[in-house]
């Protein structure tokens, strides 16, 4: 294309144009910096310098000169809460929500914060109150999960349940296997009070919820065995079995003594041998050491252990070789110095522990009482050095 004479009379202004535009955006930027507060850059400052503190200070600074900043509110009040300061949080958020200036779902946000800060805090009447104001809105699973969580800490187990039909209406993930929980803890209640109709009841709706629910089975066989039931309390608890097979530890002592009952201690033996061939424990492991040792002698329980130890030496078992020694030979000095020596180690370190949160205890829990996840602590105690 050729250039035309009228070409070289526009290009001067464009020229002119991109350069009036330049000085607008460069004055736009000075401005824009001019009006942000000198807090906000001694914030960023300290920031660099790794100081938290003074920058939170000068944050707050900032918050207060320009109401406007909300999410350096809700970055300040996430904050607070992390780091425990949580009277600090309550007050950032509790203004948000007065304000009467913020739009609805930003109001929301703020009330849903502050629902966080009360259930951090202890506060759970306050939190459920709060949680409780946005079951409607665009936060209501949010809410109801914490409800949720509200109602299994204080052990409200109806309302827990209910809670969780909600939620799995609203298409939440399937709540059966933890509801299935709550009608164990109302049977479990029921039992203790003797009251044996409720709780196979709640045993009955916990089957509903989940039939693979290892201890439904375990608490309708203790049920039967109360009651004096003994064949009805061992297929019970042999239902866990083949859907379970990792909780035939906790298993193992109650088929024991129930088989005692009946006269059938040979059939308990036989069953532990052939539960330990399709799952290697020694808790299981042990619990058949004791019973060989009371139906079969010591000797005989020697050589159980010294079989478990040439499988799979662990401590337990040298404890429970040493044990039969000591009670074949009670003079040899040596041996029981040994073996009280391994029995302590072993009584030290041996734990039940969370694979969520490490929590370790003496006794198996179905919850957490750290982490409050269920079934996350396995039925199989663990060596810990």
């Amino acid at each position: 294309m050729e250039l035309e004479a009228w070409h070289l009379l526009i290009l001067p202004l464009f020229f002119a144009l991109g350069w009036a535009a330049a000085r607008v955006d460069i004055r736009h930027v000075v401005r824009e910096s001019r009006a942000v507060p000198q807090s906000y850059f001694k914030g960023l400052n300290y920031l660099l310098n790794e100081q938290p503190d003074k920058a939170i200070e000068a944050f707050l600074e900032v918050a207060r000169m320009d109401p406007d900043t909300l999410e350096l509110h809700f970055a300040l009040g996430a904050l607070f809460r992390r780091r425990g300061e949580l009277d600090r949080a309550i007050r950032i958020h509790q203004n948000l929500v007065d304000r009467a200036d913020l739009p609805q779902d930003t109001r929301m946000k703020a009330m849903y914060e502050l629902g966080e800060d009360y259930f951090k805090a202890g506060l759970l009447d306050r939190a459920e109150t709060v949680f409780r104001r946005l079951e409607s809105g665009s936060l209501a699973l949010d809410a109801l999960r914490n409800i949720l969580n509200i109602q299994v800490l204080t052990k409200d187990w109806n309302a827990a349940i209910q809670t969780a039909d909600r939620l799995e209406r609203l298409g939440s993930p399937a709540q059966q296997t933890d509801a299935a929980h709550y009608h164990c803890e109302l049977a479990a209640a029921a039992m203790l009070k003797n009251d044996a109709g409720a709780a196979r009841e709640e045993l009955g709706r916990a089957l509903e919820r989940n039939p693979r629910a290892a201890r439904a089975w375990l608490l309708l066989g203790d049920l039967e065995a109360g009651l004096g039931r003994d064949e009805a309390a061992i297929e019970a608890w042999r239902k866990v079995e083949g859907m379970n097979p990792t909780y035939l530890p906790l298993l193992a002592e109650r088929l024991v003594q129930a088989f005692s009952r009946l006269g059938r201690q040979e059939d308990a033996v036989r069953l532990l041998r052939a539960y330990l061939e399709r799952q290697p424990s020694a808790d299981l492991t042990h619990t058949l050491f004791q019973t060989v040792a009371q139906q079969q002698g010591w000797p005989a329980a020697r050589q159980l252990a010294a079989e478990e130890l040439r499988r799979r030496p662990h401590l337990r078992a040298l404890d429970d070789y040493l044990q039969a020694g000591n009670s074949v030979n009670p003079d040899a000095v040596e041996d029981r110095l040994a073996q009280d020596l391994v029995h302590r180690q072993v009584s030290l370190n041996s734990f039940y522990q969370c694979v969520e949160c490490g929590f370790k205890a003496r006794q198996h829990f179905w919850q957490c009482p750290a982490c409050a996840r269920w079934e996350s602590i396995p039925p199989e105690r663990t060596q810990h050095d």
